[in-house]
């Protein structure tokens, strides 16, 4: 068994400790925040400033991916999600009669809650667990090396602390890179991708009473320059984001709240959800310079480095538009609590955990970036109404009436199928192409308002 130090206590470090212990080795954690994530969950989320995690009041979607490792390795974790007011939905329920079941059909289920309830869970069943160290107030700050590069353990301000195995859950800035330069390793292979998108966000309570939004229509819309989403979560919470293009010239004044909300109220879903007379809980919060990064710790002469692994965004930042980056994470952690007995400071570790990211991770990421690709080239051109974009937006069209199309697209969505396997299926392309046959003069990404309209209201 190994002892594996974990640096970072977001939900990628929180997983991997636990994780980690469960399968018999020990962990320490070491967080620079001081404080741990409670079950005051509206305390913690609105009144708990992280400036190292700046993500976390923004609106999060646990897909069935990271659901399904809960479920089946941390069943704990899971069931004090729910406790703590998270809501299940199957992808399914979209349709008044559930198809007949298919093997598979239960990875489908979206877990609705606020990152916090997810942190909250973890940090619960960490406290309880013997095998694991949590040192919250004391942040890292450096790697012990020995030749070669090999990492041995973590600096702090209390000293050296040696380890097995270095996890990197410090997130995109968490420090690492910059720790292994000064040991004199090569640098990581880093690919970015800029998305060219930025976010704003409100969170609201329903009313008292009234314990659900509507059903319909489907939370997430977009136009040709904007869209819009709602996201249930946690005890009557939900939030409505907008988003639209980083050089839109309207974008500032959707930090008003009078302007985002008749913004938010052009788009379906807004208008839905804010009809039902909700209570405001925030302002409206604004995230921008979002970028795709993957950085890899492998180069074309092998590992720069043994000894340290990365999970969660310190290998696979992902814009949030997909909602994936909770399930990397996950499969991250369980990965490596799953092998870190392996002797896990060999290089032959480093390059077979390499391996595995390239086969499960990178694909997803690859996807993400191909698809805010195209939200930003339609934001910024306002086109994108013909050809491929065409038949990729009337996929998710079809899906909202015909339930093989939506269990394709859901096992999309949720990281159960590549879409290349899931959309090249002969019977889901017919139905597509039979339902824009059926429309020959459907036009996609026209919800929402017109260009004028949305101008003149940003503008009061």
């Amino acid at each position: 068994m190994a002892h594996v130090l974990v640096v970072g206590g977001g939900v990628g470090g929180l997983a991997t400790a636990l994780l980690a212990a469960r399968r018999g080795h020990t962990a320490e954690l070491f967080e620079r925040d001081t404080r741990a994530p409670g079950t005051a969950l509206d305390r913690d989320f609105f009144g708990w400033r992280r400036p190292a995690v700046p993500q976390a009041t923004q609106p999060h979607a646990l897909l069935g991916a990271a659901r399904n490792v809960l479920r089946d390795d941390l069943p704990d974790v899971h069931a004090e999600m729910l406790r703590l007011g998270a809501r299940e939905r199957h992808e399914l329920d979209w349709f008044d009669v559930r198809p007949p079941a298919r093997p598979g059909d239960e990875d489908l289920v979206m877990l609705q809650a606020r990152r916090i309830v997810l942190e909250s869970a973890l940090a619960t069943a960490l406290r309880g667990e013997p095998g694991v160290v949590t040192r919250y107030g004391e942040p890292v700050t450096g790697l012990t090396t020995a030749p070669g590069v090999r990492v041995t353990g973590v600096t702090t301000p209390s000293g050296a602390h040696q380890g097995d195995l270095v996890v990197d859950a410090g997130g995109r800035r968490g420090g690492v890179e910059r720790w292994l330069t000064a040991a004199g390793c090569r640098p990581p292979v880093v690919e970015r991708h800029r998305t060219g998108l930025a976010y704003f966000c409100r969170w609201y309570r329903l009313p008292a009473g009234l314990t659900e939004g509507p059903r319909r229509p489907w939370t997430v819309t977009g136009g040709a320059f904007a869209g819009c989403a709602v996201f249930p979560a946690d005890n009557r919470v939900f939030a409505v984001t907008l988003f639209v293009h980083t050089e839109d010239t309207t974008r500032s004044a959707l930090r008003h709240p009078a302007v985002f909300e008749a913004a938010a109220r052009t788009f379906p879903p807004g208008a839905a959800w804010l009809a039902l007379d909700a209570e405001p809980l925030s302002d409206v919060m604004a995230t921008a310079s979002l970028d795709n990064r993957w950085s890899s710790l492998v180069d074309e002469r092998g590992p720069v480095v043994t000894g340290l692994v990365p999970v969660g965004d310190a290998i696979a930042h992902t814009n949030p538009t997909l909602g994936q980056g909770t399930s990397l994470a996950l499969w991250a952690a369980r990965r490596v609590a799953r092998t870190a007995g392996n002797d896990p400071g060999s290089a032959r570790f480093a390059a077979e955990y390499h391996d595995w990211a390239v086969g499960t991770l990178k694909p997803w990421f690859d996807y993400q970036v191909v698809a805010d690709g195209a939200i930003g080239d339609r934001f910024a051109t306002r086109a994108g109404r013909a050809g491929t974009a065409r038949e990729v937006a009337a996929l998710f069209e079809c899906a909202l009436e015909d339930p093989e199309v939506m269990r394709a697209r859901a096992r999309v969505r949720h990281l159960a199928d590549p879409p290349a396997r899931a959309y090249a299926d002969p019977q889901v392309r017919a139905r597509v192409a039979r339902w824009l046959a059926a429309r020959p003069d459907y036009e996609p990404n026209a919800v929402g308002p017109e260009r004028e309209e949305w101008e003149k209201l940003t503008a009061g």
